[in-house]
């Protein structure tokens, strides 16, 4: 059995580090740009979305804390557009998984799904928003800032991002992604975003940037006229940091976990060089890089909450990540952001091993030896990967790649499947 699988060895992926945040400090000091903004008594939503942002909880409750200490009445707001399943249940149980309760914050969190229409972009195209948010007298979004996964607009996914879609609710985010099948995901944003800013009662925004171990690196609050002037800044320096897959050319795949507090596409699709709109099926010497012949994901983060989104991206999956599918979280999601392809479902196999032997066998060389192969935990973490003895001389000449043993087996247990990738 072991001459049907390569052999596979640890590697550790230098990573710049930035300097430590204090990420609590950080609001407090910034929130004097918004500070004069408020009076006692005032209704002010801090809007809180579905991704797994590190030291969230935090941000939260300085952003909570910072609105009490100016007298006002703060609550906070799901601004996730259709995550969650689309219900107000749903999206309560996503923050609650991120320990952003009403017990832990401290105050209440009004999670309707209702919306009520702001106005009409240019093109008579009307933007939906949060009749909770609608009606309050300020609000304030919290949301990392980084390259998004289906656009290259400077603004990316953050602060613009939640404030039209994730505050949008699901009818808001379904109009928006309608409008970005015609007029492009940038262009419809930003068409948006200005009616949203024009007419919605926004303070501002508390911007978070990681660096590529998936840590803070920048914490900034920012007023909402700041907002369109900063956020690019801040999305290009983000860009900066992502980490990446260390070769050109993938014949396999191996990721552990996919999930949506990974990536809105469950899996980033600016590490796989894949998008949801469709993606290249042999090498491109012109396309970016990598080029991934197959993909094979073994499982999805629980705090998907069963959606799925991602998997039809991969050419193979698990029995057990499908009996773990909310088909109606996966359905909906899907469908709202008019990613269909996203949803598709991939081969399913009983067994890792059965899944990684047919993945090999479905190659231009079969070989097990020959095969380019990587593993990663999920995409947001790449210091540690397991690749194949096909790749070692690559990783020898790679100047931030450190091999951290030699080239073993591939081991499975005694149900055939793969252990954990510890980090």
């Amino acid at each position: 059995m072991a001459d049907e699988f390569p052999q596979m060895f640890r590697v550790r992926q230098r990573l710049d580090a930035t300097p430590p945040v204090d990420v609590a400090a950080s609001v407090v000091d910034g929130f004097s740009s918004i500070r004069g903004q408020l009076q006692p008594g005032m209704r002010i939503g801090v809007g809180v979305g579905s991704r797994g942002i590190s030291n969230l909880a935090k941000a939260v409750a300085a952003v909570i804390g910072e609105l009490k200490k100016a007298g006002t009445e703060p609550f906070i707001i799901p601004a996730m557009g259709s995550h969650g399943g689309a219900t107000a249940e749903g999206q309560l149980a996503v923050l609650a998984g991120y320990g952003v309760t009403e017990s832990s914050m401290g105050v209440p969190i009004r999670a309707t799904m209702e919306v009520e229409p702001l106005g009409q972009a240019e093109d008579g195209r009307e933007v939906l928003w949060s009749r909770e948010a609608a009606s309050s007298d300020g609000i304030i979004v919290i949301n990392r800032v980084k390259p998004h996964t289906s656009f290259s607009k400077p603004v990316g996914s953050g602060l613009t991002k939640m404030l039209v879609v994730g505050l949008g609710k699901h009818a808001g985010a379904s109009a928006y992604h309608a409008a970005a099948l015609r007029l492009g995901y940038g262009e419809a944003l930003m068409r948006l975003a200005g009616v949203v800013l024009a007419r919605a009662p926004i303070l501002g925004g508390v911007a978070l940037v990681e660096n590529g171990l998936h840590e803070t690196a920048r914490v900034e609050v920012l007023a909402a006229d700041a907002i369109a002037r900063r956020e690019p800044e801040l999305c290009a320096e983000a860009a900066a940091m992502m980490p990446s897959l260390p070769f050109d050319e993938i014949d396999l795949l191996i990721v552990d976990q996919i999930g949506k507090n990974i990536s809105g596409t469950g899996m980033d699709t600016n590490t796989i060089g894949r998008r949801g709109s469709g993606y290249r099926l042999v090498p491109d010497a012109a396309a970016a890089k990598p080029f991934i012949w197959r993909i094979f994901v073994r499982g999805l983060t629980p705090e998907s909450c069963g959606n799925a989104i991602g998997i039809g991206l991969a050419e193979a999956t698990t029995r057990r990540l499908l009996a773990d599918i909310d088909t109606d979280a996966l359905h909906t999601n899907s469908i709202t952001s008019r990613s269909v392809l996203s949803a598709k479902l991939p081969m399913a196999f009983e067994t890792d091993a059965a899944a990684v032997h047919a993945m090999l066998a479905s190659l231009p060389d079969a070989d097990p030896a020959k095969a380019r192969v990587v593993r990663i935990r999920d995409t947001l973490s790449l210091g540690l990967l397991e690749v194949s003895a096909a790749l070692g001389g690559e990783v020898e000449a790679h100047p931030a790649l450190e091999p951290l043993g030699q080239a073993e087996p591939m081991q499975f247990d005694d149900s055939g499947n793969l252990a954990g990738l510890a980090q």
